[in-house]
C-alpha cells in the first residue's frame, strides 16, 4: 500500500513538472514554428511546417538579400550585361540597393551585448564587494542598509522613469552617445544590484569562516582573501548573479526606448523589434524570426554555464 502510493506521489510530480516544463517552453515552439512557415501555411495548426521557410532568417541577416533589393531596372542592366566584371558588379550593387527595408540585426544585436555585459559585469564587481561587508563585517548600520536595499523594488520601472530621465538631463549625460550609455547602464545597476546584494551575501555566509582564517594567517589581505578564497568558492553564486543582472539588460524596453530616442545608432535588440513591428515589414515570419535570434544569446549562455550554476565548490573545503 505504501509503495503504490509512493509511486502515485512519484507519478504525480513527474506529471506537474512536465506540465510546467510544457508551459514554459511551449510560447519558444510556437514562435520557432511560425518563424519557419510560409504565409501560406500560417493557418496549419500543426507544429510542423508544411516547407520549410528560412526566407525570413535570411532576410534579417542580410543572407544574399544585395540583389534582392535593387531597383527593378538596375536589376535588368545587369542581366543584360554579362561582360562585367566582379567588382564593377559589386560597385552598382553596392550603389543601387535599397537598404530601406534591412532589418540591422547585428547592429542591434552587438549594441544590446555590450550594454548587457557590461552592466551585469558591474553590477556583480560591485555586488561582490557589498555582499561580503554583508556577510562578514561589522559596522553601525549594517543591518538597515542591507534590508534597506531591497528598497527600490517597491516602486515600479514607469514610476521612476521621469526622474531618472531628469535627472540625467540635468546632469549632461543623454547629449552624448557616450553619456547615454552611462545612465542606462546605471539604471540597469540600480535595477539588479539589490538583488545580487542579497543573493551573494546570503551565499558567502555559507563559506566556513575559517578557510579565510587559514589565508589571513597565511599574510593575506582582505581583498586578496575575496579574490582567491571567495571568488572561486562562490563562482556558481557569482555566474547565476551576472545571467540574472545580464538578461534584465538585455531584455529591457522601457529605458532603453527613452534614453535612446536620439540615438538611433544605439537602439538594442528590444527597440529593434518594436521597430520591426511597426514597419512595413511587419509579417509575423519575420517577427517570430526576430524574436528567436533575441532569444538565443540567452538560452547559449544558460547552456554554456550550467555546469556552474549546480551548486558551489566549497563542500569538503574544510572540516569543520
Amino acid at each position: 500500500m505504501v509503495k503504490n502510493k509512493s509511486i502515485l506521489n512519484r507519478a504525480g510530480f513527474l506529471l506537474l513538472i512536465l506540465c510546467i516544463v510544457f508551459f514554459s517552453v511551449f510560447p519558444f515552439i510556437q514562435m520557432l514554428s511560425t518563424s519557419l512557415k510560409y504565409q501560406w501555411d500560417w493557418g496549419n495548426p500543426s507544429l510542423i511546417p508544411t516547407q520549410i521557410n528560412l526566407e525570413a532568417y535570411k532576410e534579417l541577416l542580410n543572407i544574399g538579400q544585395a540583389e534582392k533589393s535593387l531597383p527593378e531596372s538596375i536589376k535588368i542592366l545587369l542581366d543584360e550585361t554579362p561582360d562585367l566584371t566582379k567588382t564593377q558588379r559589386n560597385s552598382i550593387i553596392a550603389k543601387y540597393k535599397d537598404t530601406s527595408a534591412a532589418f540591422p540585426f547585428f547592429r542591434y544585436f552587438f549594441n544590446s551585448l555590450i550594454l548587457a555585459a557590461t552592466a551585469a559585469l558591474i553590477s556583480v564587481s560591485l555586488a561582490v564587494l557589498g555582499a561580503y561587508s554583508f556577510s562578514r563585517m561589522q559596522y553601525k548600520g549594517r543591518s538597515t542598509i542591507q534590508r534597506g536595499i531591497l528598497f527600490v523594488y517597491m516602486f515600479g520601472g514607469i514610476i521612476l522613469l521621469i526622474p531618472l530621465y531628469k535627472m540625467f538631463v540635468n546632469l549632461g549625460f543623454l547629449s552624448t552617445t557616450t553619456g547615454t550609455f552611462i545612465a542606462l547602464i546605471i539604471i540597469y545597476m540600480v535595477q539588479t544590484l539589490p538583488v545580487s546584494l542579497y543573493m551573494l551575501g546570503n551565499y558567502f555566509r555559507t563559506i566556513p569562516f575559517s578557510i579565510e582564517e587559514a589565508a589571513m594567517m597565511e599574510g593575506a589581505g582582505r581583498f586578496e582573501t575575496i579574490w582567491k578564497i571567495i571568488v572561486p568558492l562562490s563562482f556558481s553564486a557569482i555566474i547565476t548573479v551576472f545571467v540574472y543582472s545580464f538578461m534584465i539588460a538585455w531584455n529591457e524596453y522601457l529605458f532603453a526606448s527613452v534614453f535612446l530616442r536620439g540615438f538611433e545608432k544605439l537602439h538594442t535588440l528590444p527597440i529593434g523589434l518594436k521597430t520591426l513591428y511597426v514597419s512595413k515589414n511587419a509579417i509575423w515570419d519575420r517577427i517570430m524570426a526576430a524574436s528567436m535570434m533575441t532569444a538565443v544569446p540567452v538560452i547559449v549562455l544558460f547552456m554554456s554555464i550550467q555546469k556552474n550554476l549546480a551548486g558551489g565548490l566549497s563542500a569538503g573545503g574544510v572540516k569543520e
